[in-house]
């Protein structure tokens, strides 16, 4: 819940810093303007909404069902954490087990890392991009040590990693592996909503399209 999220959106939708963040109380929309398959002759734009969903994950049940509401149809999620704060890593294995209607499973899973139980989201055919926030405050001699963490949360999740500055624009400048990272995943977010299980075949397929998109982060 951190305004920290906010500078995020704002950065992914409009490619721009966000000057004075606020705290994001219950959810926030914003919408990006995506190319799917930009370049390509099956080039489409699409309006994708991002949900920043917020809160925490040991917040009361009745918070919990609250945030639910913004869960359903979900298209998919990016987990978002502070890579300064340990803690905000291990939150994310609980922070996806709720946004993907897990977290009340009767599996026994423990949701912590080290102990997280990778085949708990092996049939979800939800699109997941984990991103780590306040790159630039690590020291130079604690990089590695961040990266190898971050490292194991992306096998976990079986999804990419970004790890940024949310106050420079550069990090998503175009050709570069973030840039191609989140196209990537939007791409997916949209396969996800349009497509059949043969990719060739699409429903519903217009040129502008608009639908929701959730962004769940750290507490």
């Amino acid at each position: 819940m951190a305004s920290l999220d906010s500078s995020l959106v704002h950065l992914l939708c409009q490619n721009q810093v966000l000057g004075n963040p606020s705290w994001t109380v219950g959810c926030s929309v914003d919408v990006r303007v995506h190319d799917y398959k930009e370049g390509t002759p099956e080039e489409k734009t699409y309006y994708i909404e991002l949900w920043d969903v917020g809160g925490s994950v040991g917040s009361a049940s009745s918070l919990k069902n609250t945030r639910a509401v913004f869960y359903n149809s979900v298209n998919g999620i990016v987990l978002v954490h502070d890579l300064t704060n340990k803690k905000s890593s291990q939150n994310l294995y609980r922070w996806s087990l709720e946004a993907l209607n897990k977290d009340s499973s009767p599996t026994g899973v423990i949701v912590s890392n080290g102990d997280y139980d990778r085949e708990q989201f092996a049939d979800s055919s939800v699109p997941l991009l984990l991103i780590g926030t306040k790159f630039d405050q690590i020291p130079e001699n604690k990089r590695n040590d961040v990266l190898t963490r971050t490292a194991f949360l992306s096998e976990d999740f079986n999804a990419e990693e970004i790890n940024l500055d949310c106050t420079n624009q550069r990090y998503f400048a175009a050709g570069t592996s973030n840039a191609v990272k989140l196209s990537r995943f939007f791409d997916k977010v949209v396969e996800k909503r349009y497509f059949t299980r043969d990719p060739s075949q699409m429903t519903g397929f217009t040129e502008r399209k608009r639908f929701n998109f959730k962004s769940v982060h750290y507490d």
